[in-house]
């Protein structure tokens, strides 16, 4: 502690001394205009090479155009910075700090690069991905004090901060340690799991639900491998976990007991197949195409294409009507009226004719027609057909076969009536002359 308070006071004398003379505010000025051109540069570069309408967004060239944003102002500023060093010397003027800034822009180029490189050869999952830049910069950070020199002196000073466990003590820098150790080996992990995933689902042999169930199943016991390895590996007993696991369980049955029941359910409808990406459900008033099967909820998409995110548990506790879940083919009802002044046997042959014209209605099974009752307001039909693609929707379906038979009956004249009521008046309408007497109850006297 009194070596690096020492060597903080000399570095403190040494900047002001430097700061009393005009040799680095030659180098800060050159730097000032390194920066700023190498700003205008990079900006000006991004804004040839940035894409022009959503379809070039999505093109090839998008993907380099964004990795050579990212390099552009680093690569600029180490590049400005050599300039202005080269200019510094001929007027032989010090360039110490225009070195270490070229140095520094330099690494952090080189860093950006390697970041962009594993992206596109580990394909990271989306929490590594949004990492990327503070993962970045923190190696960076690291690289910097090394290229300085000044590892050693922060090291001293982290080491320093500590909290005093029993015979030990446990300091900031053990803490930094053992973060970017299990930081180093979750990422192993989750590449590791990534790996493994893409080989199960790979895999023709097992049942996409089967697959799923595995591949979560992997990724859990790799991820929480490599937690238990990393923090053996910084010193940390296991066996002390214990203690953590039975405080754990007792979190589970009183805070944490939905999250944990929504884990379970997940592996449930993992393991029995009774929901399966892909499938299409019905769940409340929620009707959709299951996306995905995720560890606390499975994503639920509808026909307007917005996402719903339904917890595991209430999809084991509520009543959920799979469409898909033994054959993908349904059967569809479609409910029409006809008037009694019409021939329900034409009728019947015309409903049958509108479903062979449809595109999505199954020949086999063959669709069927049928009269269901001799309602108040006319003969009540009913159309039955097949579709193997619920997916794609079935209002749709039924609203096409209804413009086609309202074509249909158009043609052969046949009508569907509105409701119709008869009236029999008793007494005549009010202000009419009475009926004359004839004795009968009820009638005028």
């Amino acid at each position: 502690m009194t070596d690096l308070a020492a060597r903080l006071d000399s570095a403190q004398e040494k900047l002001l001394q430097a700061l009393q003379s005009p040799d680095p505010w030659w180098q800060v000025l050159a730097l000032a205009i390194a920066a700023v051109a190498a700003w205008l540069a990079a900006r000006a570069l991004q804004r040839r090479l940035k894409p022009g309408g959503e379809e070039a967004a999505t093109a090839p060239g998008a993907t380099l155009g964004a990795a050579v944003n990212r390099l552009a102002l680093p690569t600029l500023l180490g590049l400005a910075s050599l300039l202005a060093l080269a200019l510094l010397r001929e007027l032989d003027l010090p360039v110490g700090i225009l070195e270490s800034a070229a140095v520094l822009a330099f690494a952090l180029a080189g860093i950006r690069l390697l970041a962009e490189l594993t992206k596109r050869v580990l394909e990271p999952g989306p929490l590594l991905a949004a990492s990327e830049h503070l993962i970045s910069w923190t190696i960076w950070a690291v690289v910097a004090l090394y290229l300085l020199g000044w590892i050693g002196p922060v090291a001293q000073l982290l080491d320093s901060i500590a909290i005093p466990l029993g015979k030990s003590g446990f300091s900031l820098l053990d803490a930094l340690r053992a973060v970017v150790t299990i930081m180093l080996f979750t990422v192993g992990a989750a590449y590791l799991g990534s790996l493994a995933t893409r080989r199960i689902m790979a895999s023709p042999q097992l049942s996409i639900g089967l697959r799923v169930g595995v591949a979560k199943t992997v990724r859990f016991f790799l991820v929480l491998l490599a937690v238990l390895v990393a923090l053996n590996a910084v010193g940390v007993d296991l066996a002390a976990l214990t203690v953590f696991g039975g405080a754990l369980g007792v979190g589970l049955g009183f805070g944490l007991q939905r999250i944990a029941a929504n884990l379970i359910s997940g592996f449930i409808l993992i393991g029995d197949r009774s929901i399966r990406p892909g499938d299409v459900i019905t769940i409340g008033n929620r009707f959709g195409v299951v996306k995905e099967l995720r560890a606390r909820y499975i994503v639920v998409q509808d026909r307007d294409g917005v996402d719903t995110l339904i917890p595991n548990e209430n999809v084991i506790s509520s009543e959920v009507i799979n469409w898909s879940y033994g054959d993908r083919a349904i059967r569809l009802k479609l409910p029409v009226q006809i008037s009694y002044a019409d021939n329900p046997r034409q009728a019947l042959e015309l409903l049958i004719e509108a479903a062979r014209r449809h595109p999505r209605v199954l020949k086999s099974p063959a669709a069927a027609s049928r009269i269901m009752n001799f309602g108040d307001n006319g003969i009540e039909l009913e159309l039955r057909f097949w579709i193997l693609d619920p997916e794609d929707g079935v209002n749709n379906v039924r609203s096409d076969l209804y413009l086609t038979i309202w074509d249909l009956f158009a043609e052969a004249g046949i009508t569907i009536p509105f409701p119709q009521r008869d009236l029999h008046l008793r007494e005549g309408w009010p202000g009419s002359a009475p009926r004359p007497s004839d004795g009968t109850p009820g009638s005028a006297e």
